[in-house]
């Protein structure tokens, strides 16, 4: 790759992400450089920034971790796109929050949980055991929080939409498996989990049954 302004090579439409994802890595100057562009950017080229952005953060979370509060912001976006890769940087870089930034916006993090939203949902979820891991002391709150889903109401084109909720139970399973052996309260985890052997998703019915042969033992 050329020495040439990141944001001008960002700019073309075949663009190698993964490059730049390594380059960001071995020059992390121009994080900061890439991070300012997003915030002020109004064309579509932004979705790539958010993206490399987010790709670098999964590994090498230290270096977007002085950025934390710029992706906090994008938890408010108008637009999904930015507000659902937001969410999943958070997650990676909660495996080094020692400042415990991520303590501070808990409640906003996992509001949407309750819906109307399945997709936002199902992401915050799904970086929920991520987070759990590297927080261990928040595992209690956030497996609360996750329990929500089963009352959560979720929208599909304006209208209440049933099979949306299932596939976010679906997705609390798969997230609960990954941290379950440090949760307390196991027996609440795993009576919601026995009640989604009747959801009506067979998919997700499959996912309980999984999870209870692996884990009702340990109840």
């Amino acid at each position: 790759m050329t020495n040439a302004n990141i944001l001008d090579l960002l700019d073309q439409k075949c663009a190698d992400i993964p490059a730049f994802v390594d380059r960001l890595i071995k020059r992390p100057k121009e994080i900061a450089e890439l991070v300012k562009a997003l915030k002020v950017e109004k064309r579509a080229v932004k979705f790539r920034y958010e993206k490399v952005l987010r790709l670098v953060s999964e590994q090498r979370p230290k270096l977007i971790y002085p950025y934390f509060d710029v992706f906090v912001n994008l938890l408010d976006s108008d637009n999904s796109f930015l507000k659902w890769g937001a969410i999943s940087t958070i997650g990676n870089v909660s495996a080094v929050d020692d400042g415990k930034k991520f303590e501070t916006i808990f409640k906003k993090y996992y509001s949407p949980i309750s819906g109307p939203t399945m997709v936002t949902a199902a992401n915050i979820i799904g970086s929920s055991s991520k987070i759990a891991l590297a927080k261990p002391e928040l595992t209690e709150r956030i497996t609360r929080e996750i329990l929500k889903v089963e009352k959560a109401k979720f929208e599909m084109h304006g209208k209440p939409s049933p099979e949306c909720r299932n596939v976010v139970i679906g997705q609390a399973i798969d997230s609960f498996d990954e941290f379950f052996e440090q949760i307390d309260d196991k027996k609440a985890v795993i009576a919601f989990v026995k009640r989604q052997l009747k959801n009506t998703r067979k998919q997700v019915a499959k996912k309980a049954e999984r999870f209870i042969l692996k884990h009702a033992k340990e109840k």
